[in-house]
Parts: structure tokens; sequence; C-alpha cells
């Protein structure tokens, strides 16, 4: 490689790692602003359909992007009221989980005294320092702005929405006279398949939530567990969260049933519900409900969870996604950035491999012809 060829890839990838750090910093920064906006523009994104069929059905713009939003306020508050309605018959059920943690509290600390020879202080001491240890680490991460952070901005969710909805033919006006003549047909063919993704994506995941929960639902009543609806429900939810989603979800799961059902056979048996949807939704509703537009390698996607969540916590997991997504639509147009769009693709070793030896062929060949 020549000095000539040297400073101008230096030169891009100092620019775009200096673009993504600048990006994430804004991220972080303005979470508080942003999260509602994007949530917000999912929301418009879905409910688009739904005002073209009001349109069509004769009402006005403005009647037809208020009536689209208020049925999703509606749908989603009566969700939130059977939650908690659920949750505050669970409230009384914490004695009761108190005394079996105390009783299993018990038999823990009897049997590792018997198998591993660890008198009772010993295992205190183990216990306070645990204790100690994850009590700075919460407040370190401050997990508790994490998650009321967003709540405390989400009635901006549906304001942003009507507002997008209503502004929706403006913000595509600029974007397409933002950029260049030439480049206009390039931007209109972008946006519409960040569009196709995003609405094909969300559409999906809604069906594949109501899809969870009533797998759930349905092995957890075949198990007489108690607030069978309720877990479903809070893991289907939960389980929009990418792979991080499903073990906090199994695990409340446990902790809940170990109220009514403490017994180990029971316990099992909600485990094993929990790993079989997640099986089936992995392997069956993700790839034929999402569908395959969402094309994103799997490294890619964990990466993008965990650098979400730590710039905006549970909103920032959930949509790391999509916004991953619509880089790649981005990337995949702009030349000089269409080796991020390959890092971000879901290519097989296979094709990779048969990508990589074409291109060497193809160098080969022309350095032949050269000599």
């Amino acid at each position: 490689m020549t000095t000539s060829d040297a400073g101008p890839f230096y030169q891009k990838l100092s620019l775009s790692l200096l673009a993504i750090g600048l990006i994430m910093l804004a991220i972080y920064l303005g979470q508080d602003i942003l999260v509602p906006l994007a949530l917000a523009g999912l929301t418009a994104v879905l409910l688009r359909p739904v005002e073209q069929w009001l349109i069509k059905m004769g009402l006005p713009k403005i009647l037809a992007i208020s009536v689209a939003v208020t049925l999703a306020v509606v749908l989603v508050s009566a969700v939130a009221v059977l939650i908690s309605m659920q949750l505050a018959d669970f409230s009384d059920e914490w004695p009761r989980l108190k005394r079996n943690i105390d009783e299993f509290y018990r038999d823990a600390r009897r049997w590792i005294r018997r198998e591993y020879s660890l008198t009772y202080r010993q295992q205190a001491e183990y216990l306070k320092n645990a204790q100690t240890k994850t009590l700075e680490n919460f407040q370190g991460t401050e997990t508790l702005g994490i998650v009321t952070g967003p709540l405390s901005t989400i009635i901006l969710i549906p304001i942003y929405a009507f507002l997008l909805l209503y502004y929706r033919t403006m913000l595509l006006h600029f974007m397409v006279v933002l950029f260049a003549e030439k480049h206009k047909e390039k931007v209109l063919e972008g946006l519409g398949q960040i569009k196709a993704i995003i609405q094909s994506y969300m559409v999906g995941l809604l069906l594949e939530t109501v899809a969870v929960a009533v797998l759930n639902a349905a092995g957890l009543l075949i198990l007489n567990v108690q607030y069978a609806v309720l877990l479903s429900i809070m893991a289907a939810i939960l389980n929009l969260v990418p792979y991080i989603g499903g073990l906090v979800a199994t695990a409340l799961a446990v902790m809940v049933t170990f109220i009514s059902h403490p017994e180990v056979d029971t316990i099992l048996g909600v485990v094993g519900v929990f790993i079989a949807v997640q099986f089936i939704d992995n392997n069956f509703l993700v790839p034929v409900v999402v569908g395959s537009k969402v094309k994103i390698n799997a490294l890619v996607s964990i990466v993008g969870v965990l650098i979400g969540g730590a710039l905006a916590g549970l909103s920032g997991m959930f949509l790391s996604i999509p916004a991953i997504a619509m880089m790649k639509v981005v990337f995949d147009r702009v030349d000089g950035l269409k080796p991020w769009g390959i890092l971000l693709g879901d290519q097989t070793p296979e094709q990779a491999n048969n990508t990589l030896f074409r291109l060497v062929k193809r160098k080969k060949r022309a350095e032949k012809s050269e000599m």
C-alpha cells in the first residue's frame, strides 16, 4: 500500500470513529430528549397504516392522526392497568415469599455446612461481602436512574408521535433536499427501505409479543402456577429487550413461583416452559413473524444492545436493533461506509468466504492483465 493510499484510508477511518463517538456522546447527554423522540418515531411509523386507513374512511388528516394516537394510548393504558391490578394482588404475597425464602436459606446453609464444612459465621461473612459489592455496583451504575429516567418523559411520546405524523411530508421533503440532486433517487430509495424495515419490524414485534405471552401463559397454566397471566405478560414485554430480557423474565418467574410453589419440580417446570418458549421464539417466531428484513448478525446485535443499555438504559436496549438496522441501510448506500455495512450484516461464514474468494480471484486477474 502506498502512502497516498494510506492517508485517505486513515483519514476516513478517523472521521468515521470521531462521528460515531460524537453521536454516542450526544445520545448519552441528550437521552431525556432523544429517547422519547426515537420511541415516538417508531410509534409513528407503526401508526401510519392506521392513519392512512382512517383517511380513506373519510376522516380529516388531523382527526385521523388523533384517533390513531388515542387508540395506541388506550391500548397501552389497558395493558398497564391489567399489570397494575395483578401487581396489587401480588403485593399481598410478600410475607409468604419472605417465609419461603427464609426456609430455603436455612436449608441451603445446612447443606453448605454439611458438604463444604463452612461454619454459619463463615457463610455470613461471605454473604455480607457479596451484598456490599452488589450495592456498590448498583450505586455506581445508577440503576434506578436508568429505569426511571425515560419514564419521567413518557407523556411526550404520544405528543411527538402526533407531530411526526402531522409533519411527515415536511420532514421527508427536508431529507430529500438536504442532499444533492444526483443523490435524490438513492435517498428516496433508502428512506423507503428504512420505512419498510421499521414497519415490518414493529408489526412483527407486536405479533411476536402476543405469541410469546400466549405460549408462556399456556405453559404456566398447565403447571397451575399462580399469577400465570401476569408473568406471561411481563415476560413478553421483557422479551422486547433482545437476549437479556428473556433471562430477566425467567428469573422473575422463578421468584414469583417460589411464593406458592416452592417445590423443585414446579420451579424446574417453569424454567423448562420459558426455555421452550425462547427456543420457539428464536427459531420460528423471530425468523417467520418478525421477518428477515432486519439483517443484522448476532454479534453486532448483542454488542449494540449492551451499548444501548449503557447509553440510555432499557429504552436504549429496545431501540438498539431498529437503530442498527437503519444504520445498515445508510451504510450500504454510501460508498465510503460500505465496509461498515458489511460488518453489521448477517452474512454466513460460507457466504463471506465465497465473497472474499471472488475478490481475491478478481484482484489476481487484474494483476495478471497489468503484467
